[in-house]
């Protein structure tokens, strides 16, 4: 059986012999990046394929007769057209709740980066200044302490929920937002709690209703000052809104894993290190699920999803 990993690099940083379930079903072929224009000649006879980004749709499945599974090495699924998969009769599986801990951990990596300050005062003390200074300490902004503060976390799955555990051990008050398009009951209406918030964390999924929630109209009901945290998805953010409350200074910081490009145009304002709210602004490059732990939990389970599918098994099936 030939099984193809269509972009295996983000999933094994290189080492394609770390998919040890996959090689004991079948013969596997790796390819760490798949330009769209080859993906069809590169599964060429493949029964299973894997993927991450690499889009799967109704002109490579019309091509792939025998293809019968496929395995997303993701949560997401967007990267397969479904509706055609099922027509065609082929398998798809995901894998959910891999990198909970690893996306909850970088959130209060980027609101610590604000709070304390830890790199830029790091760096400070490298360059001279601690040495050369008069005093036995010095600050280059105001720290804050998290206990106290609200922290509004707006979609409680397993990452919001793992987020919401960690701001309670820090003594935050976490109030769940309701969020739109959502039928969960007991949720604080999302405009008061905007106005309560100090931080502002997103883990809900992109869809029609959260497609640009963090607009302008979100941003002025939060009060002057407070902090953004999106480790969800790129487009739930006007970026171009957000932008505008960072040079207002109504915004008080924004960081995010995500962008609505990935990777961004040379030119985005958010990662210009000269636009002069630049030091209020954290953008990381979409590693919120890139810890060697959750990496390793990833190829673990899409080899296990790739074992059941073969024995008849519905584990993690999407379709």
């Amino acid at each position: 059986m030939r099984i193809v990993l269509l972009d295996s690099f983000t999933t094994d940083g290189g080492r394609t012999g770390d998919w040890t379930l996959l090689h004991i079903l079948g013969q596997v072929m790796a390819y760490p990046r798949t330009p769209r224009a080859e993906t069809i000649e590169r599964c060429q006879g493949a029964t299973m394929i894997m993927t991450n980004k690499v889009i799967l749709d109704e002109p490579v499945f019309a091509a792939l007769p025998e293809l019968r599974y496929v395995g997303l090495c993701s949560t997401g699924t967007n990267a397969v057209d479904l509706a055609v998969a099922q027509a065609r009769g082929i398998a798809v599986t995901n894998v959910p709740g891999y990198s909970t801990e690893s996306v909850a951990q970088l959130v209060f990596a980027l609101i610590l980066h604000f709070a304390n300050g830890v790199a830029e005062h790091a760096h400070a003390v490298k360059a001279g200044r601690w040495a050369g200074g008069p005093d036995f300490c010095f600050q280059l902004h105001p720290l804050h302490e998290l206990a106290g503060k609200t922290l509004v976390v707006l979609g409680l799955g397993a990452i919001g929920q793992s987020v919401a555990r960690v701001g309670k051990a820090f003594g935050m008050r976490v109030v769940a937002a309701a969020v739109p398009g959502s039928t969960t009951v007991d949720r604080v209406p999302l405009d008061q709690a905007l106005g309560m918030a100090d931080f502002v964390t997103l883990h809900c999924p992109l869809s029609p209703s959260t497609a640009n929630l963090v607009d302008h109209a979100f941003l002025a009901s939060m009060k002057p000052g407070a902090m953004i945290v999106n480790t969800s998805r790129g487009g739930v953010v006007s970026e171009p809104d957000v932008v505008a409350a960072l040079s207002s200074g109504r915004l008080g910081a924004f960081a995010s894993d995500v962008l609505s490009q990935e990777p961004p145009a040379p030119t985005h304002p958010l990662i210009d290190p000269k636009a002069p709210f630049a030091d209020r602004v954290a953008i990381t490059p979409h590693l919120g699920w890139l810890t060697d732990e959750a990496r390793a939990r990833l190829r673990h389970e899409v080899g296990e999803n790739a074992a059941a599918f073969l024995r008849g098994e519905r584990r993690n099936r999407v379709v």
